[in-house]
């Protein structure tokens, strides 16, 4: 029978997304257990000598590449990360730091439409409709899913980054 850590290792690997603790607790050890092996495999992957790591991400925990095994895998795999628009980044940030938030008030910020640019984020997951507005004609309010944390690395939005210099970068002028 494989240790805990070794059952939290072929979940991580085989759920291929973060998995919550909650599910992590299936295996029916206790909560505090869990926690402890969870420990030690971050401990035992951090070094890069089997090639991932563990990241806490979107609430959970998911096994990613380490930094070390990055180039290995670049040469092979020649991954392309996601292309998002100057426009569509600007308006899934404008949906993160004011979410939720409905069309109109993104396009009175942003100064442009952004019907097209909310289609592309939702079809890829990244902003869901949240609610509708107490206002004439209930327009749709938008905010980001787990997808947008997982893409972006963020265990929540509180790690999204201050604003207290103004907006985001992508956002000045």
């Amino acid at each position: 029978m494989p240790s805990l850590k070794a059952e939290i290792l072929a979940v991580l690997f085989a759920a291929g997304r973060p998995v919550r603790l909650k599910e992590l607790r299936a295996l029916g050890h206790p909560e505090e257990g869990i926690l402890r092996a969870l420990k030690a495999l971050e401990k035992d992957l951090a070094e890069g000598h089997l090639g991932v790591a563990l990241e806490r991400v979107a609430g959970g925990w998911r096994l990613v590449v380490h930094e070390s095994a990055l180039p290995a895998v670049e040469k092979v795999l020649k991954p392309s990360p996601p292309r998002l628009s100057k426009a569509a980044l600007e308006v899934l940030a404008l949906i993160a730091y004011h979410q939720p938030v409905a069309r109109a008030e993104l396009e009175a910020m942003r100064g442009k439409s952004v019907e097209g640019v909310l289609e592309s984020l939702l079809e890829r997951g990244l902003i869901r409709v949240v609610g509708e507005k107490e206002a004439p004609g209930r327009p749709k309010l938008y905010g980001t899913t787990e997808r947008f944390l997982e893409v972006f690395g963020l265990e929540s939005l509180e790690d999204l980054p201050p604003l207290e210099d103004g907006p985001p970068l992508l956002l000045r002028g």
